[in-house]
């Protein structure tokens, strides 16, 4: 028997649901690129249902006891008397999210002697000190393009936000009034603009992608050239991002987060981008230095900022990111649209099918196996640490 401790966002606040806005989600079989979508044996849930909170068990709970492991959901995941660390040092395999991450930092892998597996619901496992799994021989394994469609259309919808002024416009709707010329003060259209991504993987090209048809100019930065991109959609390459952020009026970040992307976008980057320039973060918040985006913001270097990636997460209530003006932050909810967890908690049913059964898990949802980065990981990730400082998540309930 393994037990299996799983860490997903608490329930909605007035209850799970018991109906749904729509009755149904599109299916699809295939991504972009050819990639099939998760293809487990078989689902214990229907798709369209809220299965990333707690009630919700990624559908997994019935699968797993048949086979006689013992499944452990909660969302209390901070601190010495959460029930994740009570759970931790029993574990086998460990399923979270980027959304409501548990940090499995180095101290937290060496309270646990069993684990085996660490699962992302999702895409992004950051929240893993990688070099630890490394050297404990620990399998790290994602749900690899999942909800990368799901982040790329939310990135088009914070630009188009910041740049019309949309929160602000709409405020003035919920609070009663028409005020045209405060609406407008601060609103633009795209058409025209330069926006670049940093970096143009799956989720940085499918924004390219969508934005093309807005007569924008595109600009990317990435590890790896891609003359393909370049010529499909008129892209222009750039080798480093200081000379991207130079020449963009709209920048979004679409990196990973490893040690050489922490706190890359700090006082001096931002100090190199237009003055009032957007820039838009849906893939980690600590690629931004927390403070340097509240600067910018304050003096105007930055026109705005939006995403809903913060550090650590949950942020806790005095975050600056609450209260700083001009921004269009979200929680993390991007990437866990009721479509993008029908996805993402098949693949995570696809992947504990193949570890009970000895048979490989799929390359492309690899990330750490064998004692070194693999699949996904060994293109997207580097050796390192990057969950230090998650304690700081404590806070928000306490706060």
């Amino acid at each position: 028997m393994a037990n299996v401790l799983c860490v997903l966002y608490d329930d909605p606040v007035g209850g799970y649901p018991t109906s749904y806005a729509r009755g149904e989600v599109p299916k699809i079989e295939r991504y972009y690129d050819g990639q099939t979508t998760p293809t487990p044996e078989r689902i214990d849930f229907t798709p369209g249902e809220l299965l990333g909170s707690v009630s919700g068990e990624l559908g997994l709970r019935r699968f797993l006891e048949e086979r006689g492991h013992r499944l452990i959901v909660t969302s209390d995941k901070d601190g010495p008397e959460s029930v994740f660390e009570r759970e931790l040092p029993e574990a086998e395999i460990v399923i979270s999210q980027p959304f409501w991450p548990a940090y499995l930092t180095a101290e937290r892998i060496a309270e646990a002697p069993r684990l085996k597996l660490a699962v992302t619901a999702g895409i992004g496992s950051d929240h893993v000190d990688l070099q630890a799994a490394i050297e404990r021989g620990i399998t790290v394994a994602e749900v690899t393009y999942s909800n990368s469609i799901s982040v790329s259309e939310h990135v088009v919808m914070m630009i188009l936000s910041l740049v019309r002024n949309y929160i602000p416009s709409y405020q003035w709707v919920v609070d009663g009034g028409w005020n045209i010329a405060d609406c407008v003060s601060r609103a633009y259209d795209l058409e025209g603009m330069q926006v670049g991504t940093v970096a143009a993987g799956r989720i940085g090209s499918a924004v390219l992608r969508r934005l093309k048809p807005f007569e924008v100019g595109l600009h990317y930065t990435d590890r790896h050239r891609l003359p393909e991109l370049e010529q499909d959609l008129n892209v222009t390459y750039h080798p480093d991002v200081e000379s991207l952020v130079r020449v963009c009026d709209v920048v979004t970040i679409n990196a990973p987060l490893h040690p050489e992307t922490e706190h890359l976008f700090d006082d001096e980057l931002i100090g190199k981008m237009k003055r009032g320039a957007y820039l838009v973060n849906t893939a980690r918040g600590k690629i931004c230095d927390r403070d340097a985006v509240a600067r910018a913001l304050e003096s105007g270097q930055l026109a705005g900022y939006a995403g809903d990636v913060w550090f650590p997460q949950p942020a806790p209530k005095d975050h600056p990111w609450r209260a700083m003006p001009h921004h269009g932050m979200t929680p993390h909810t991007s990437g866990t649209t009721l479509s993008a967890q029908a996805r993402y908690a098949a693949g995570v049913r696809e992947i504990l099918e193949c570890w009970f059964d000895e048979r490989p898990i799929r390359d492309e949802y690899l990330i750490v196996d064998g004692g070194k980065l693999a699949g996904a990981g060994a293109h997207s990730y580097s050796p390192g640490n990057a969950t230090s400082g998650s304690d700081e998540a404590a806070r928000f309930t306490a706060g």
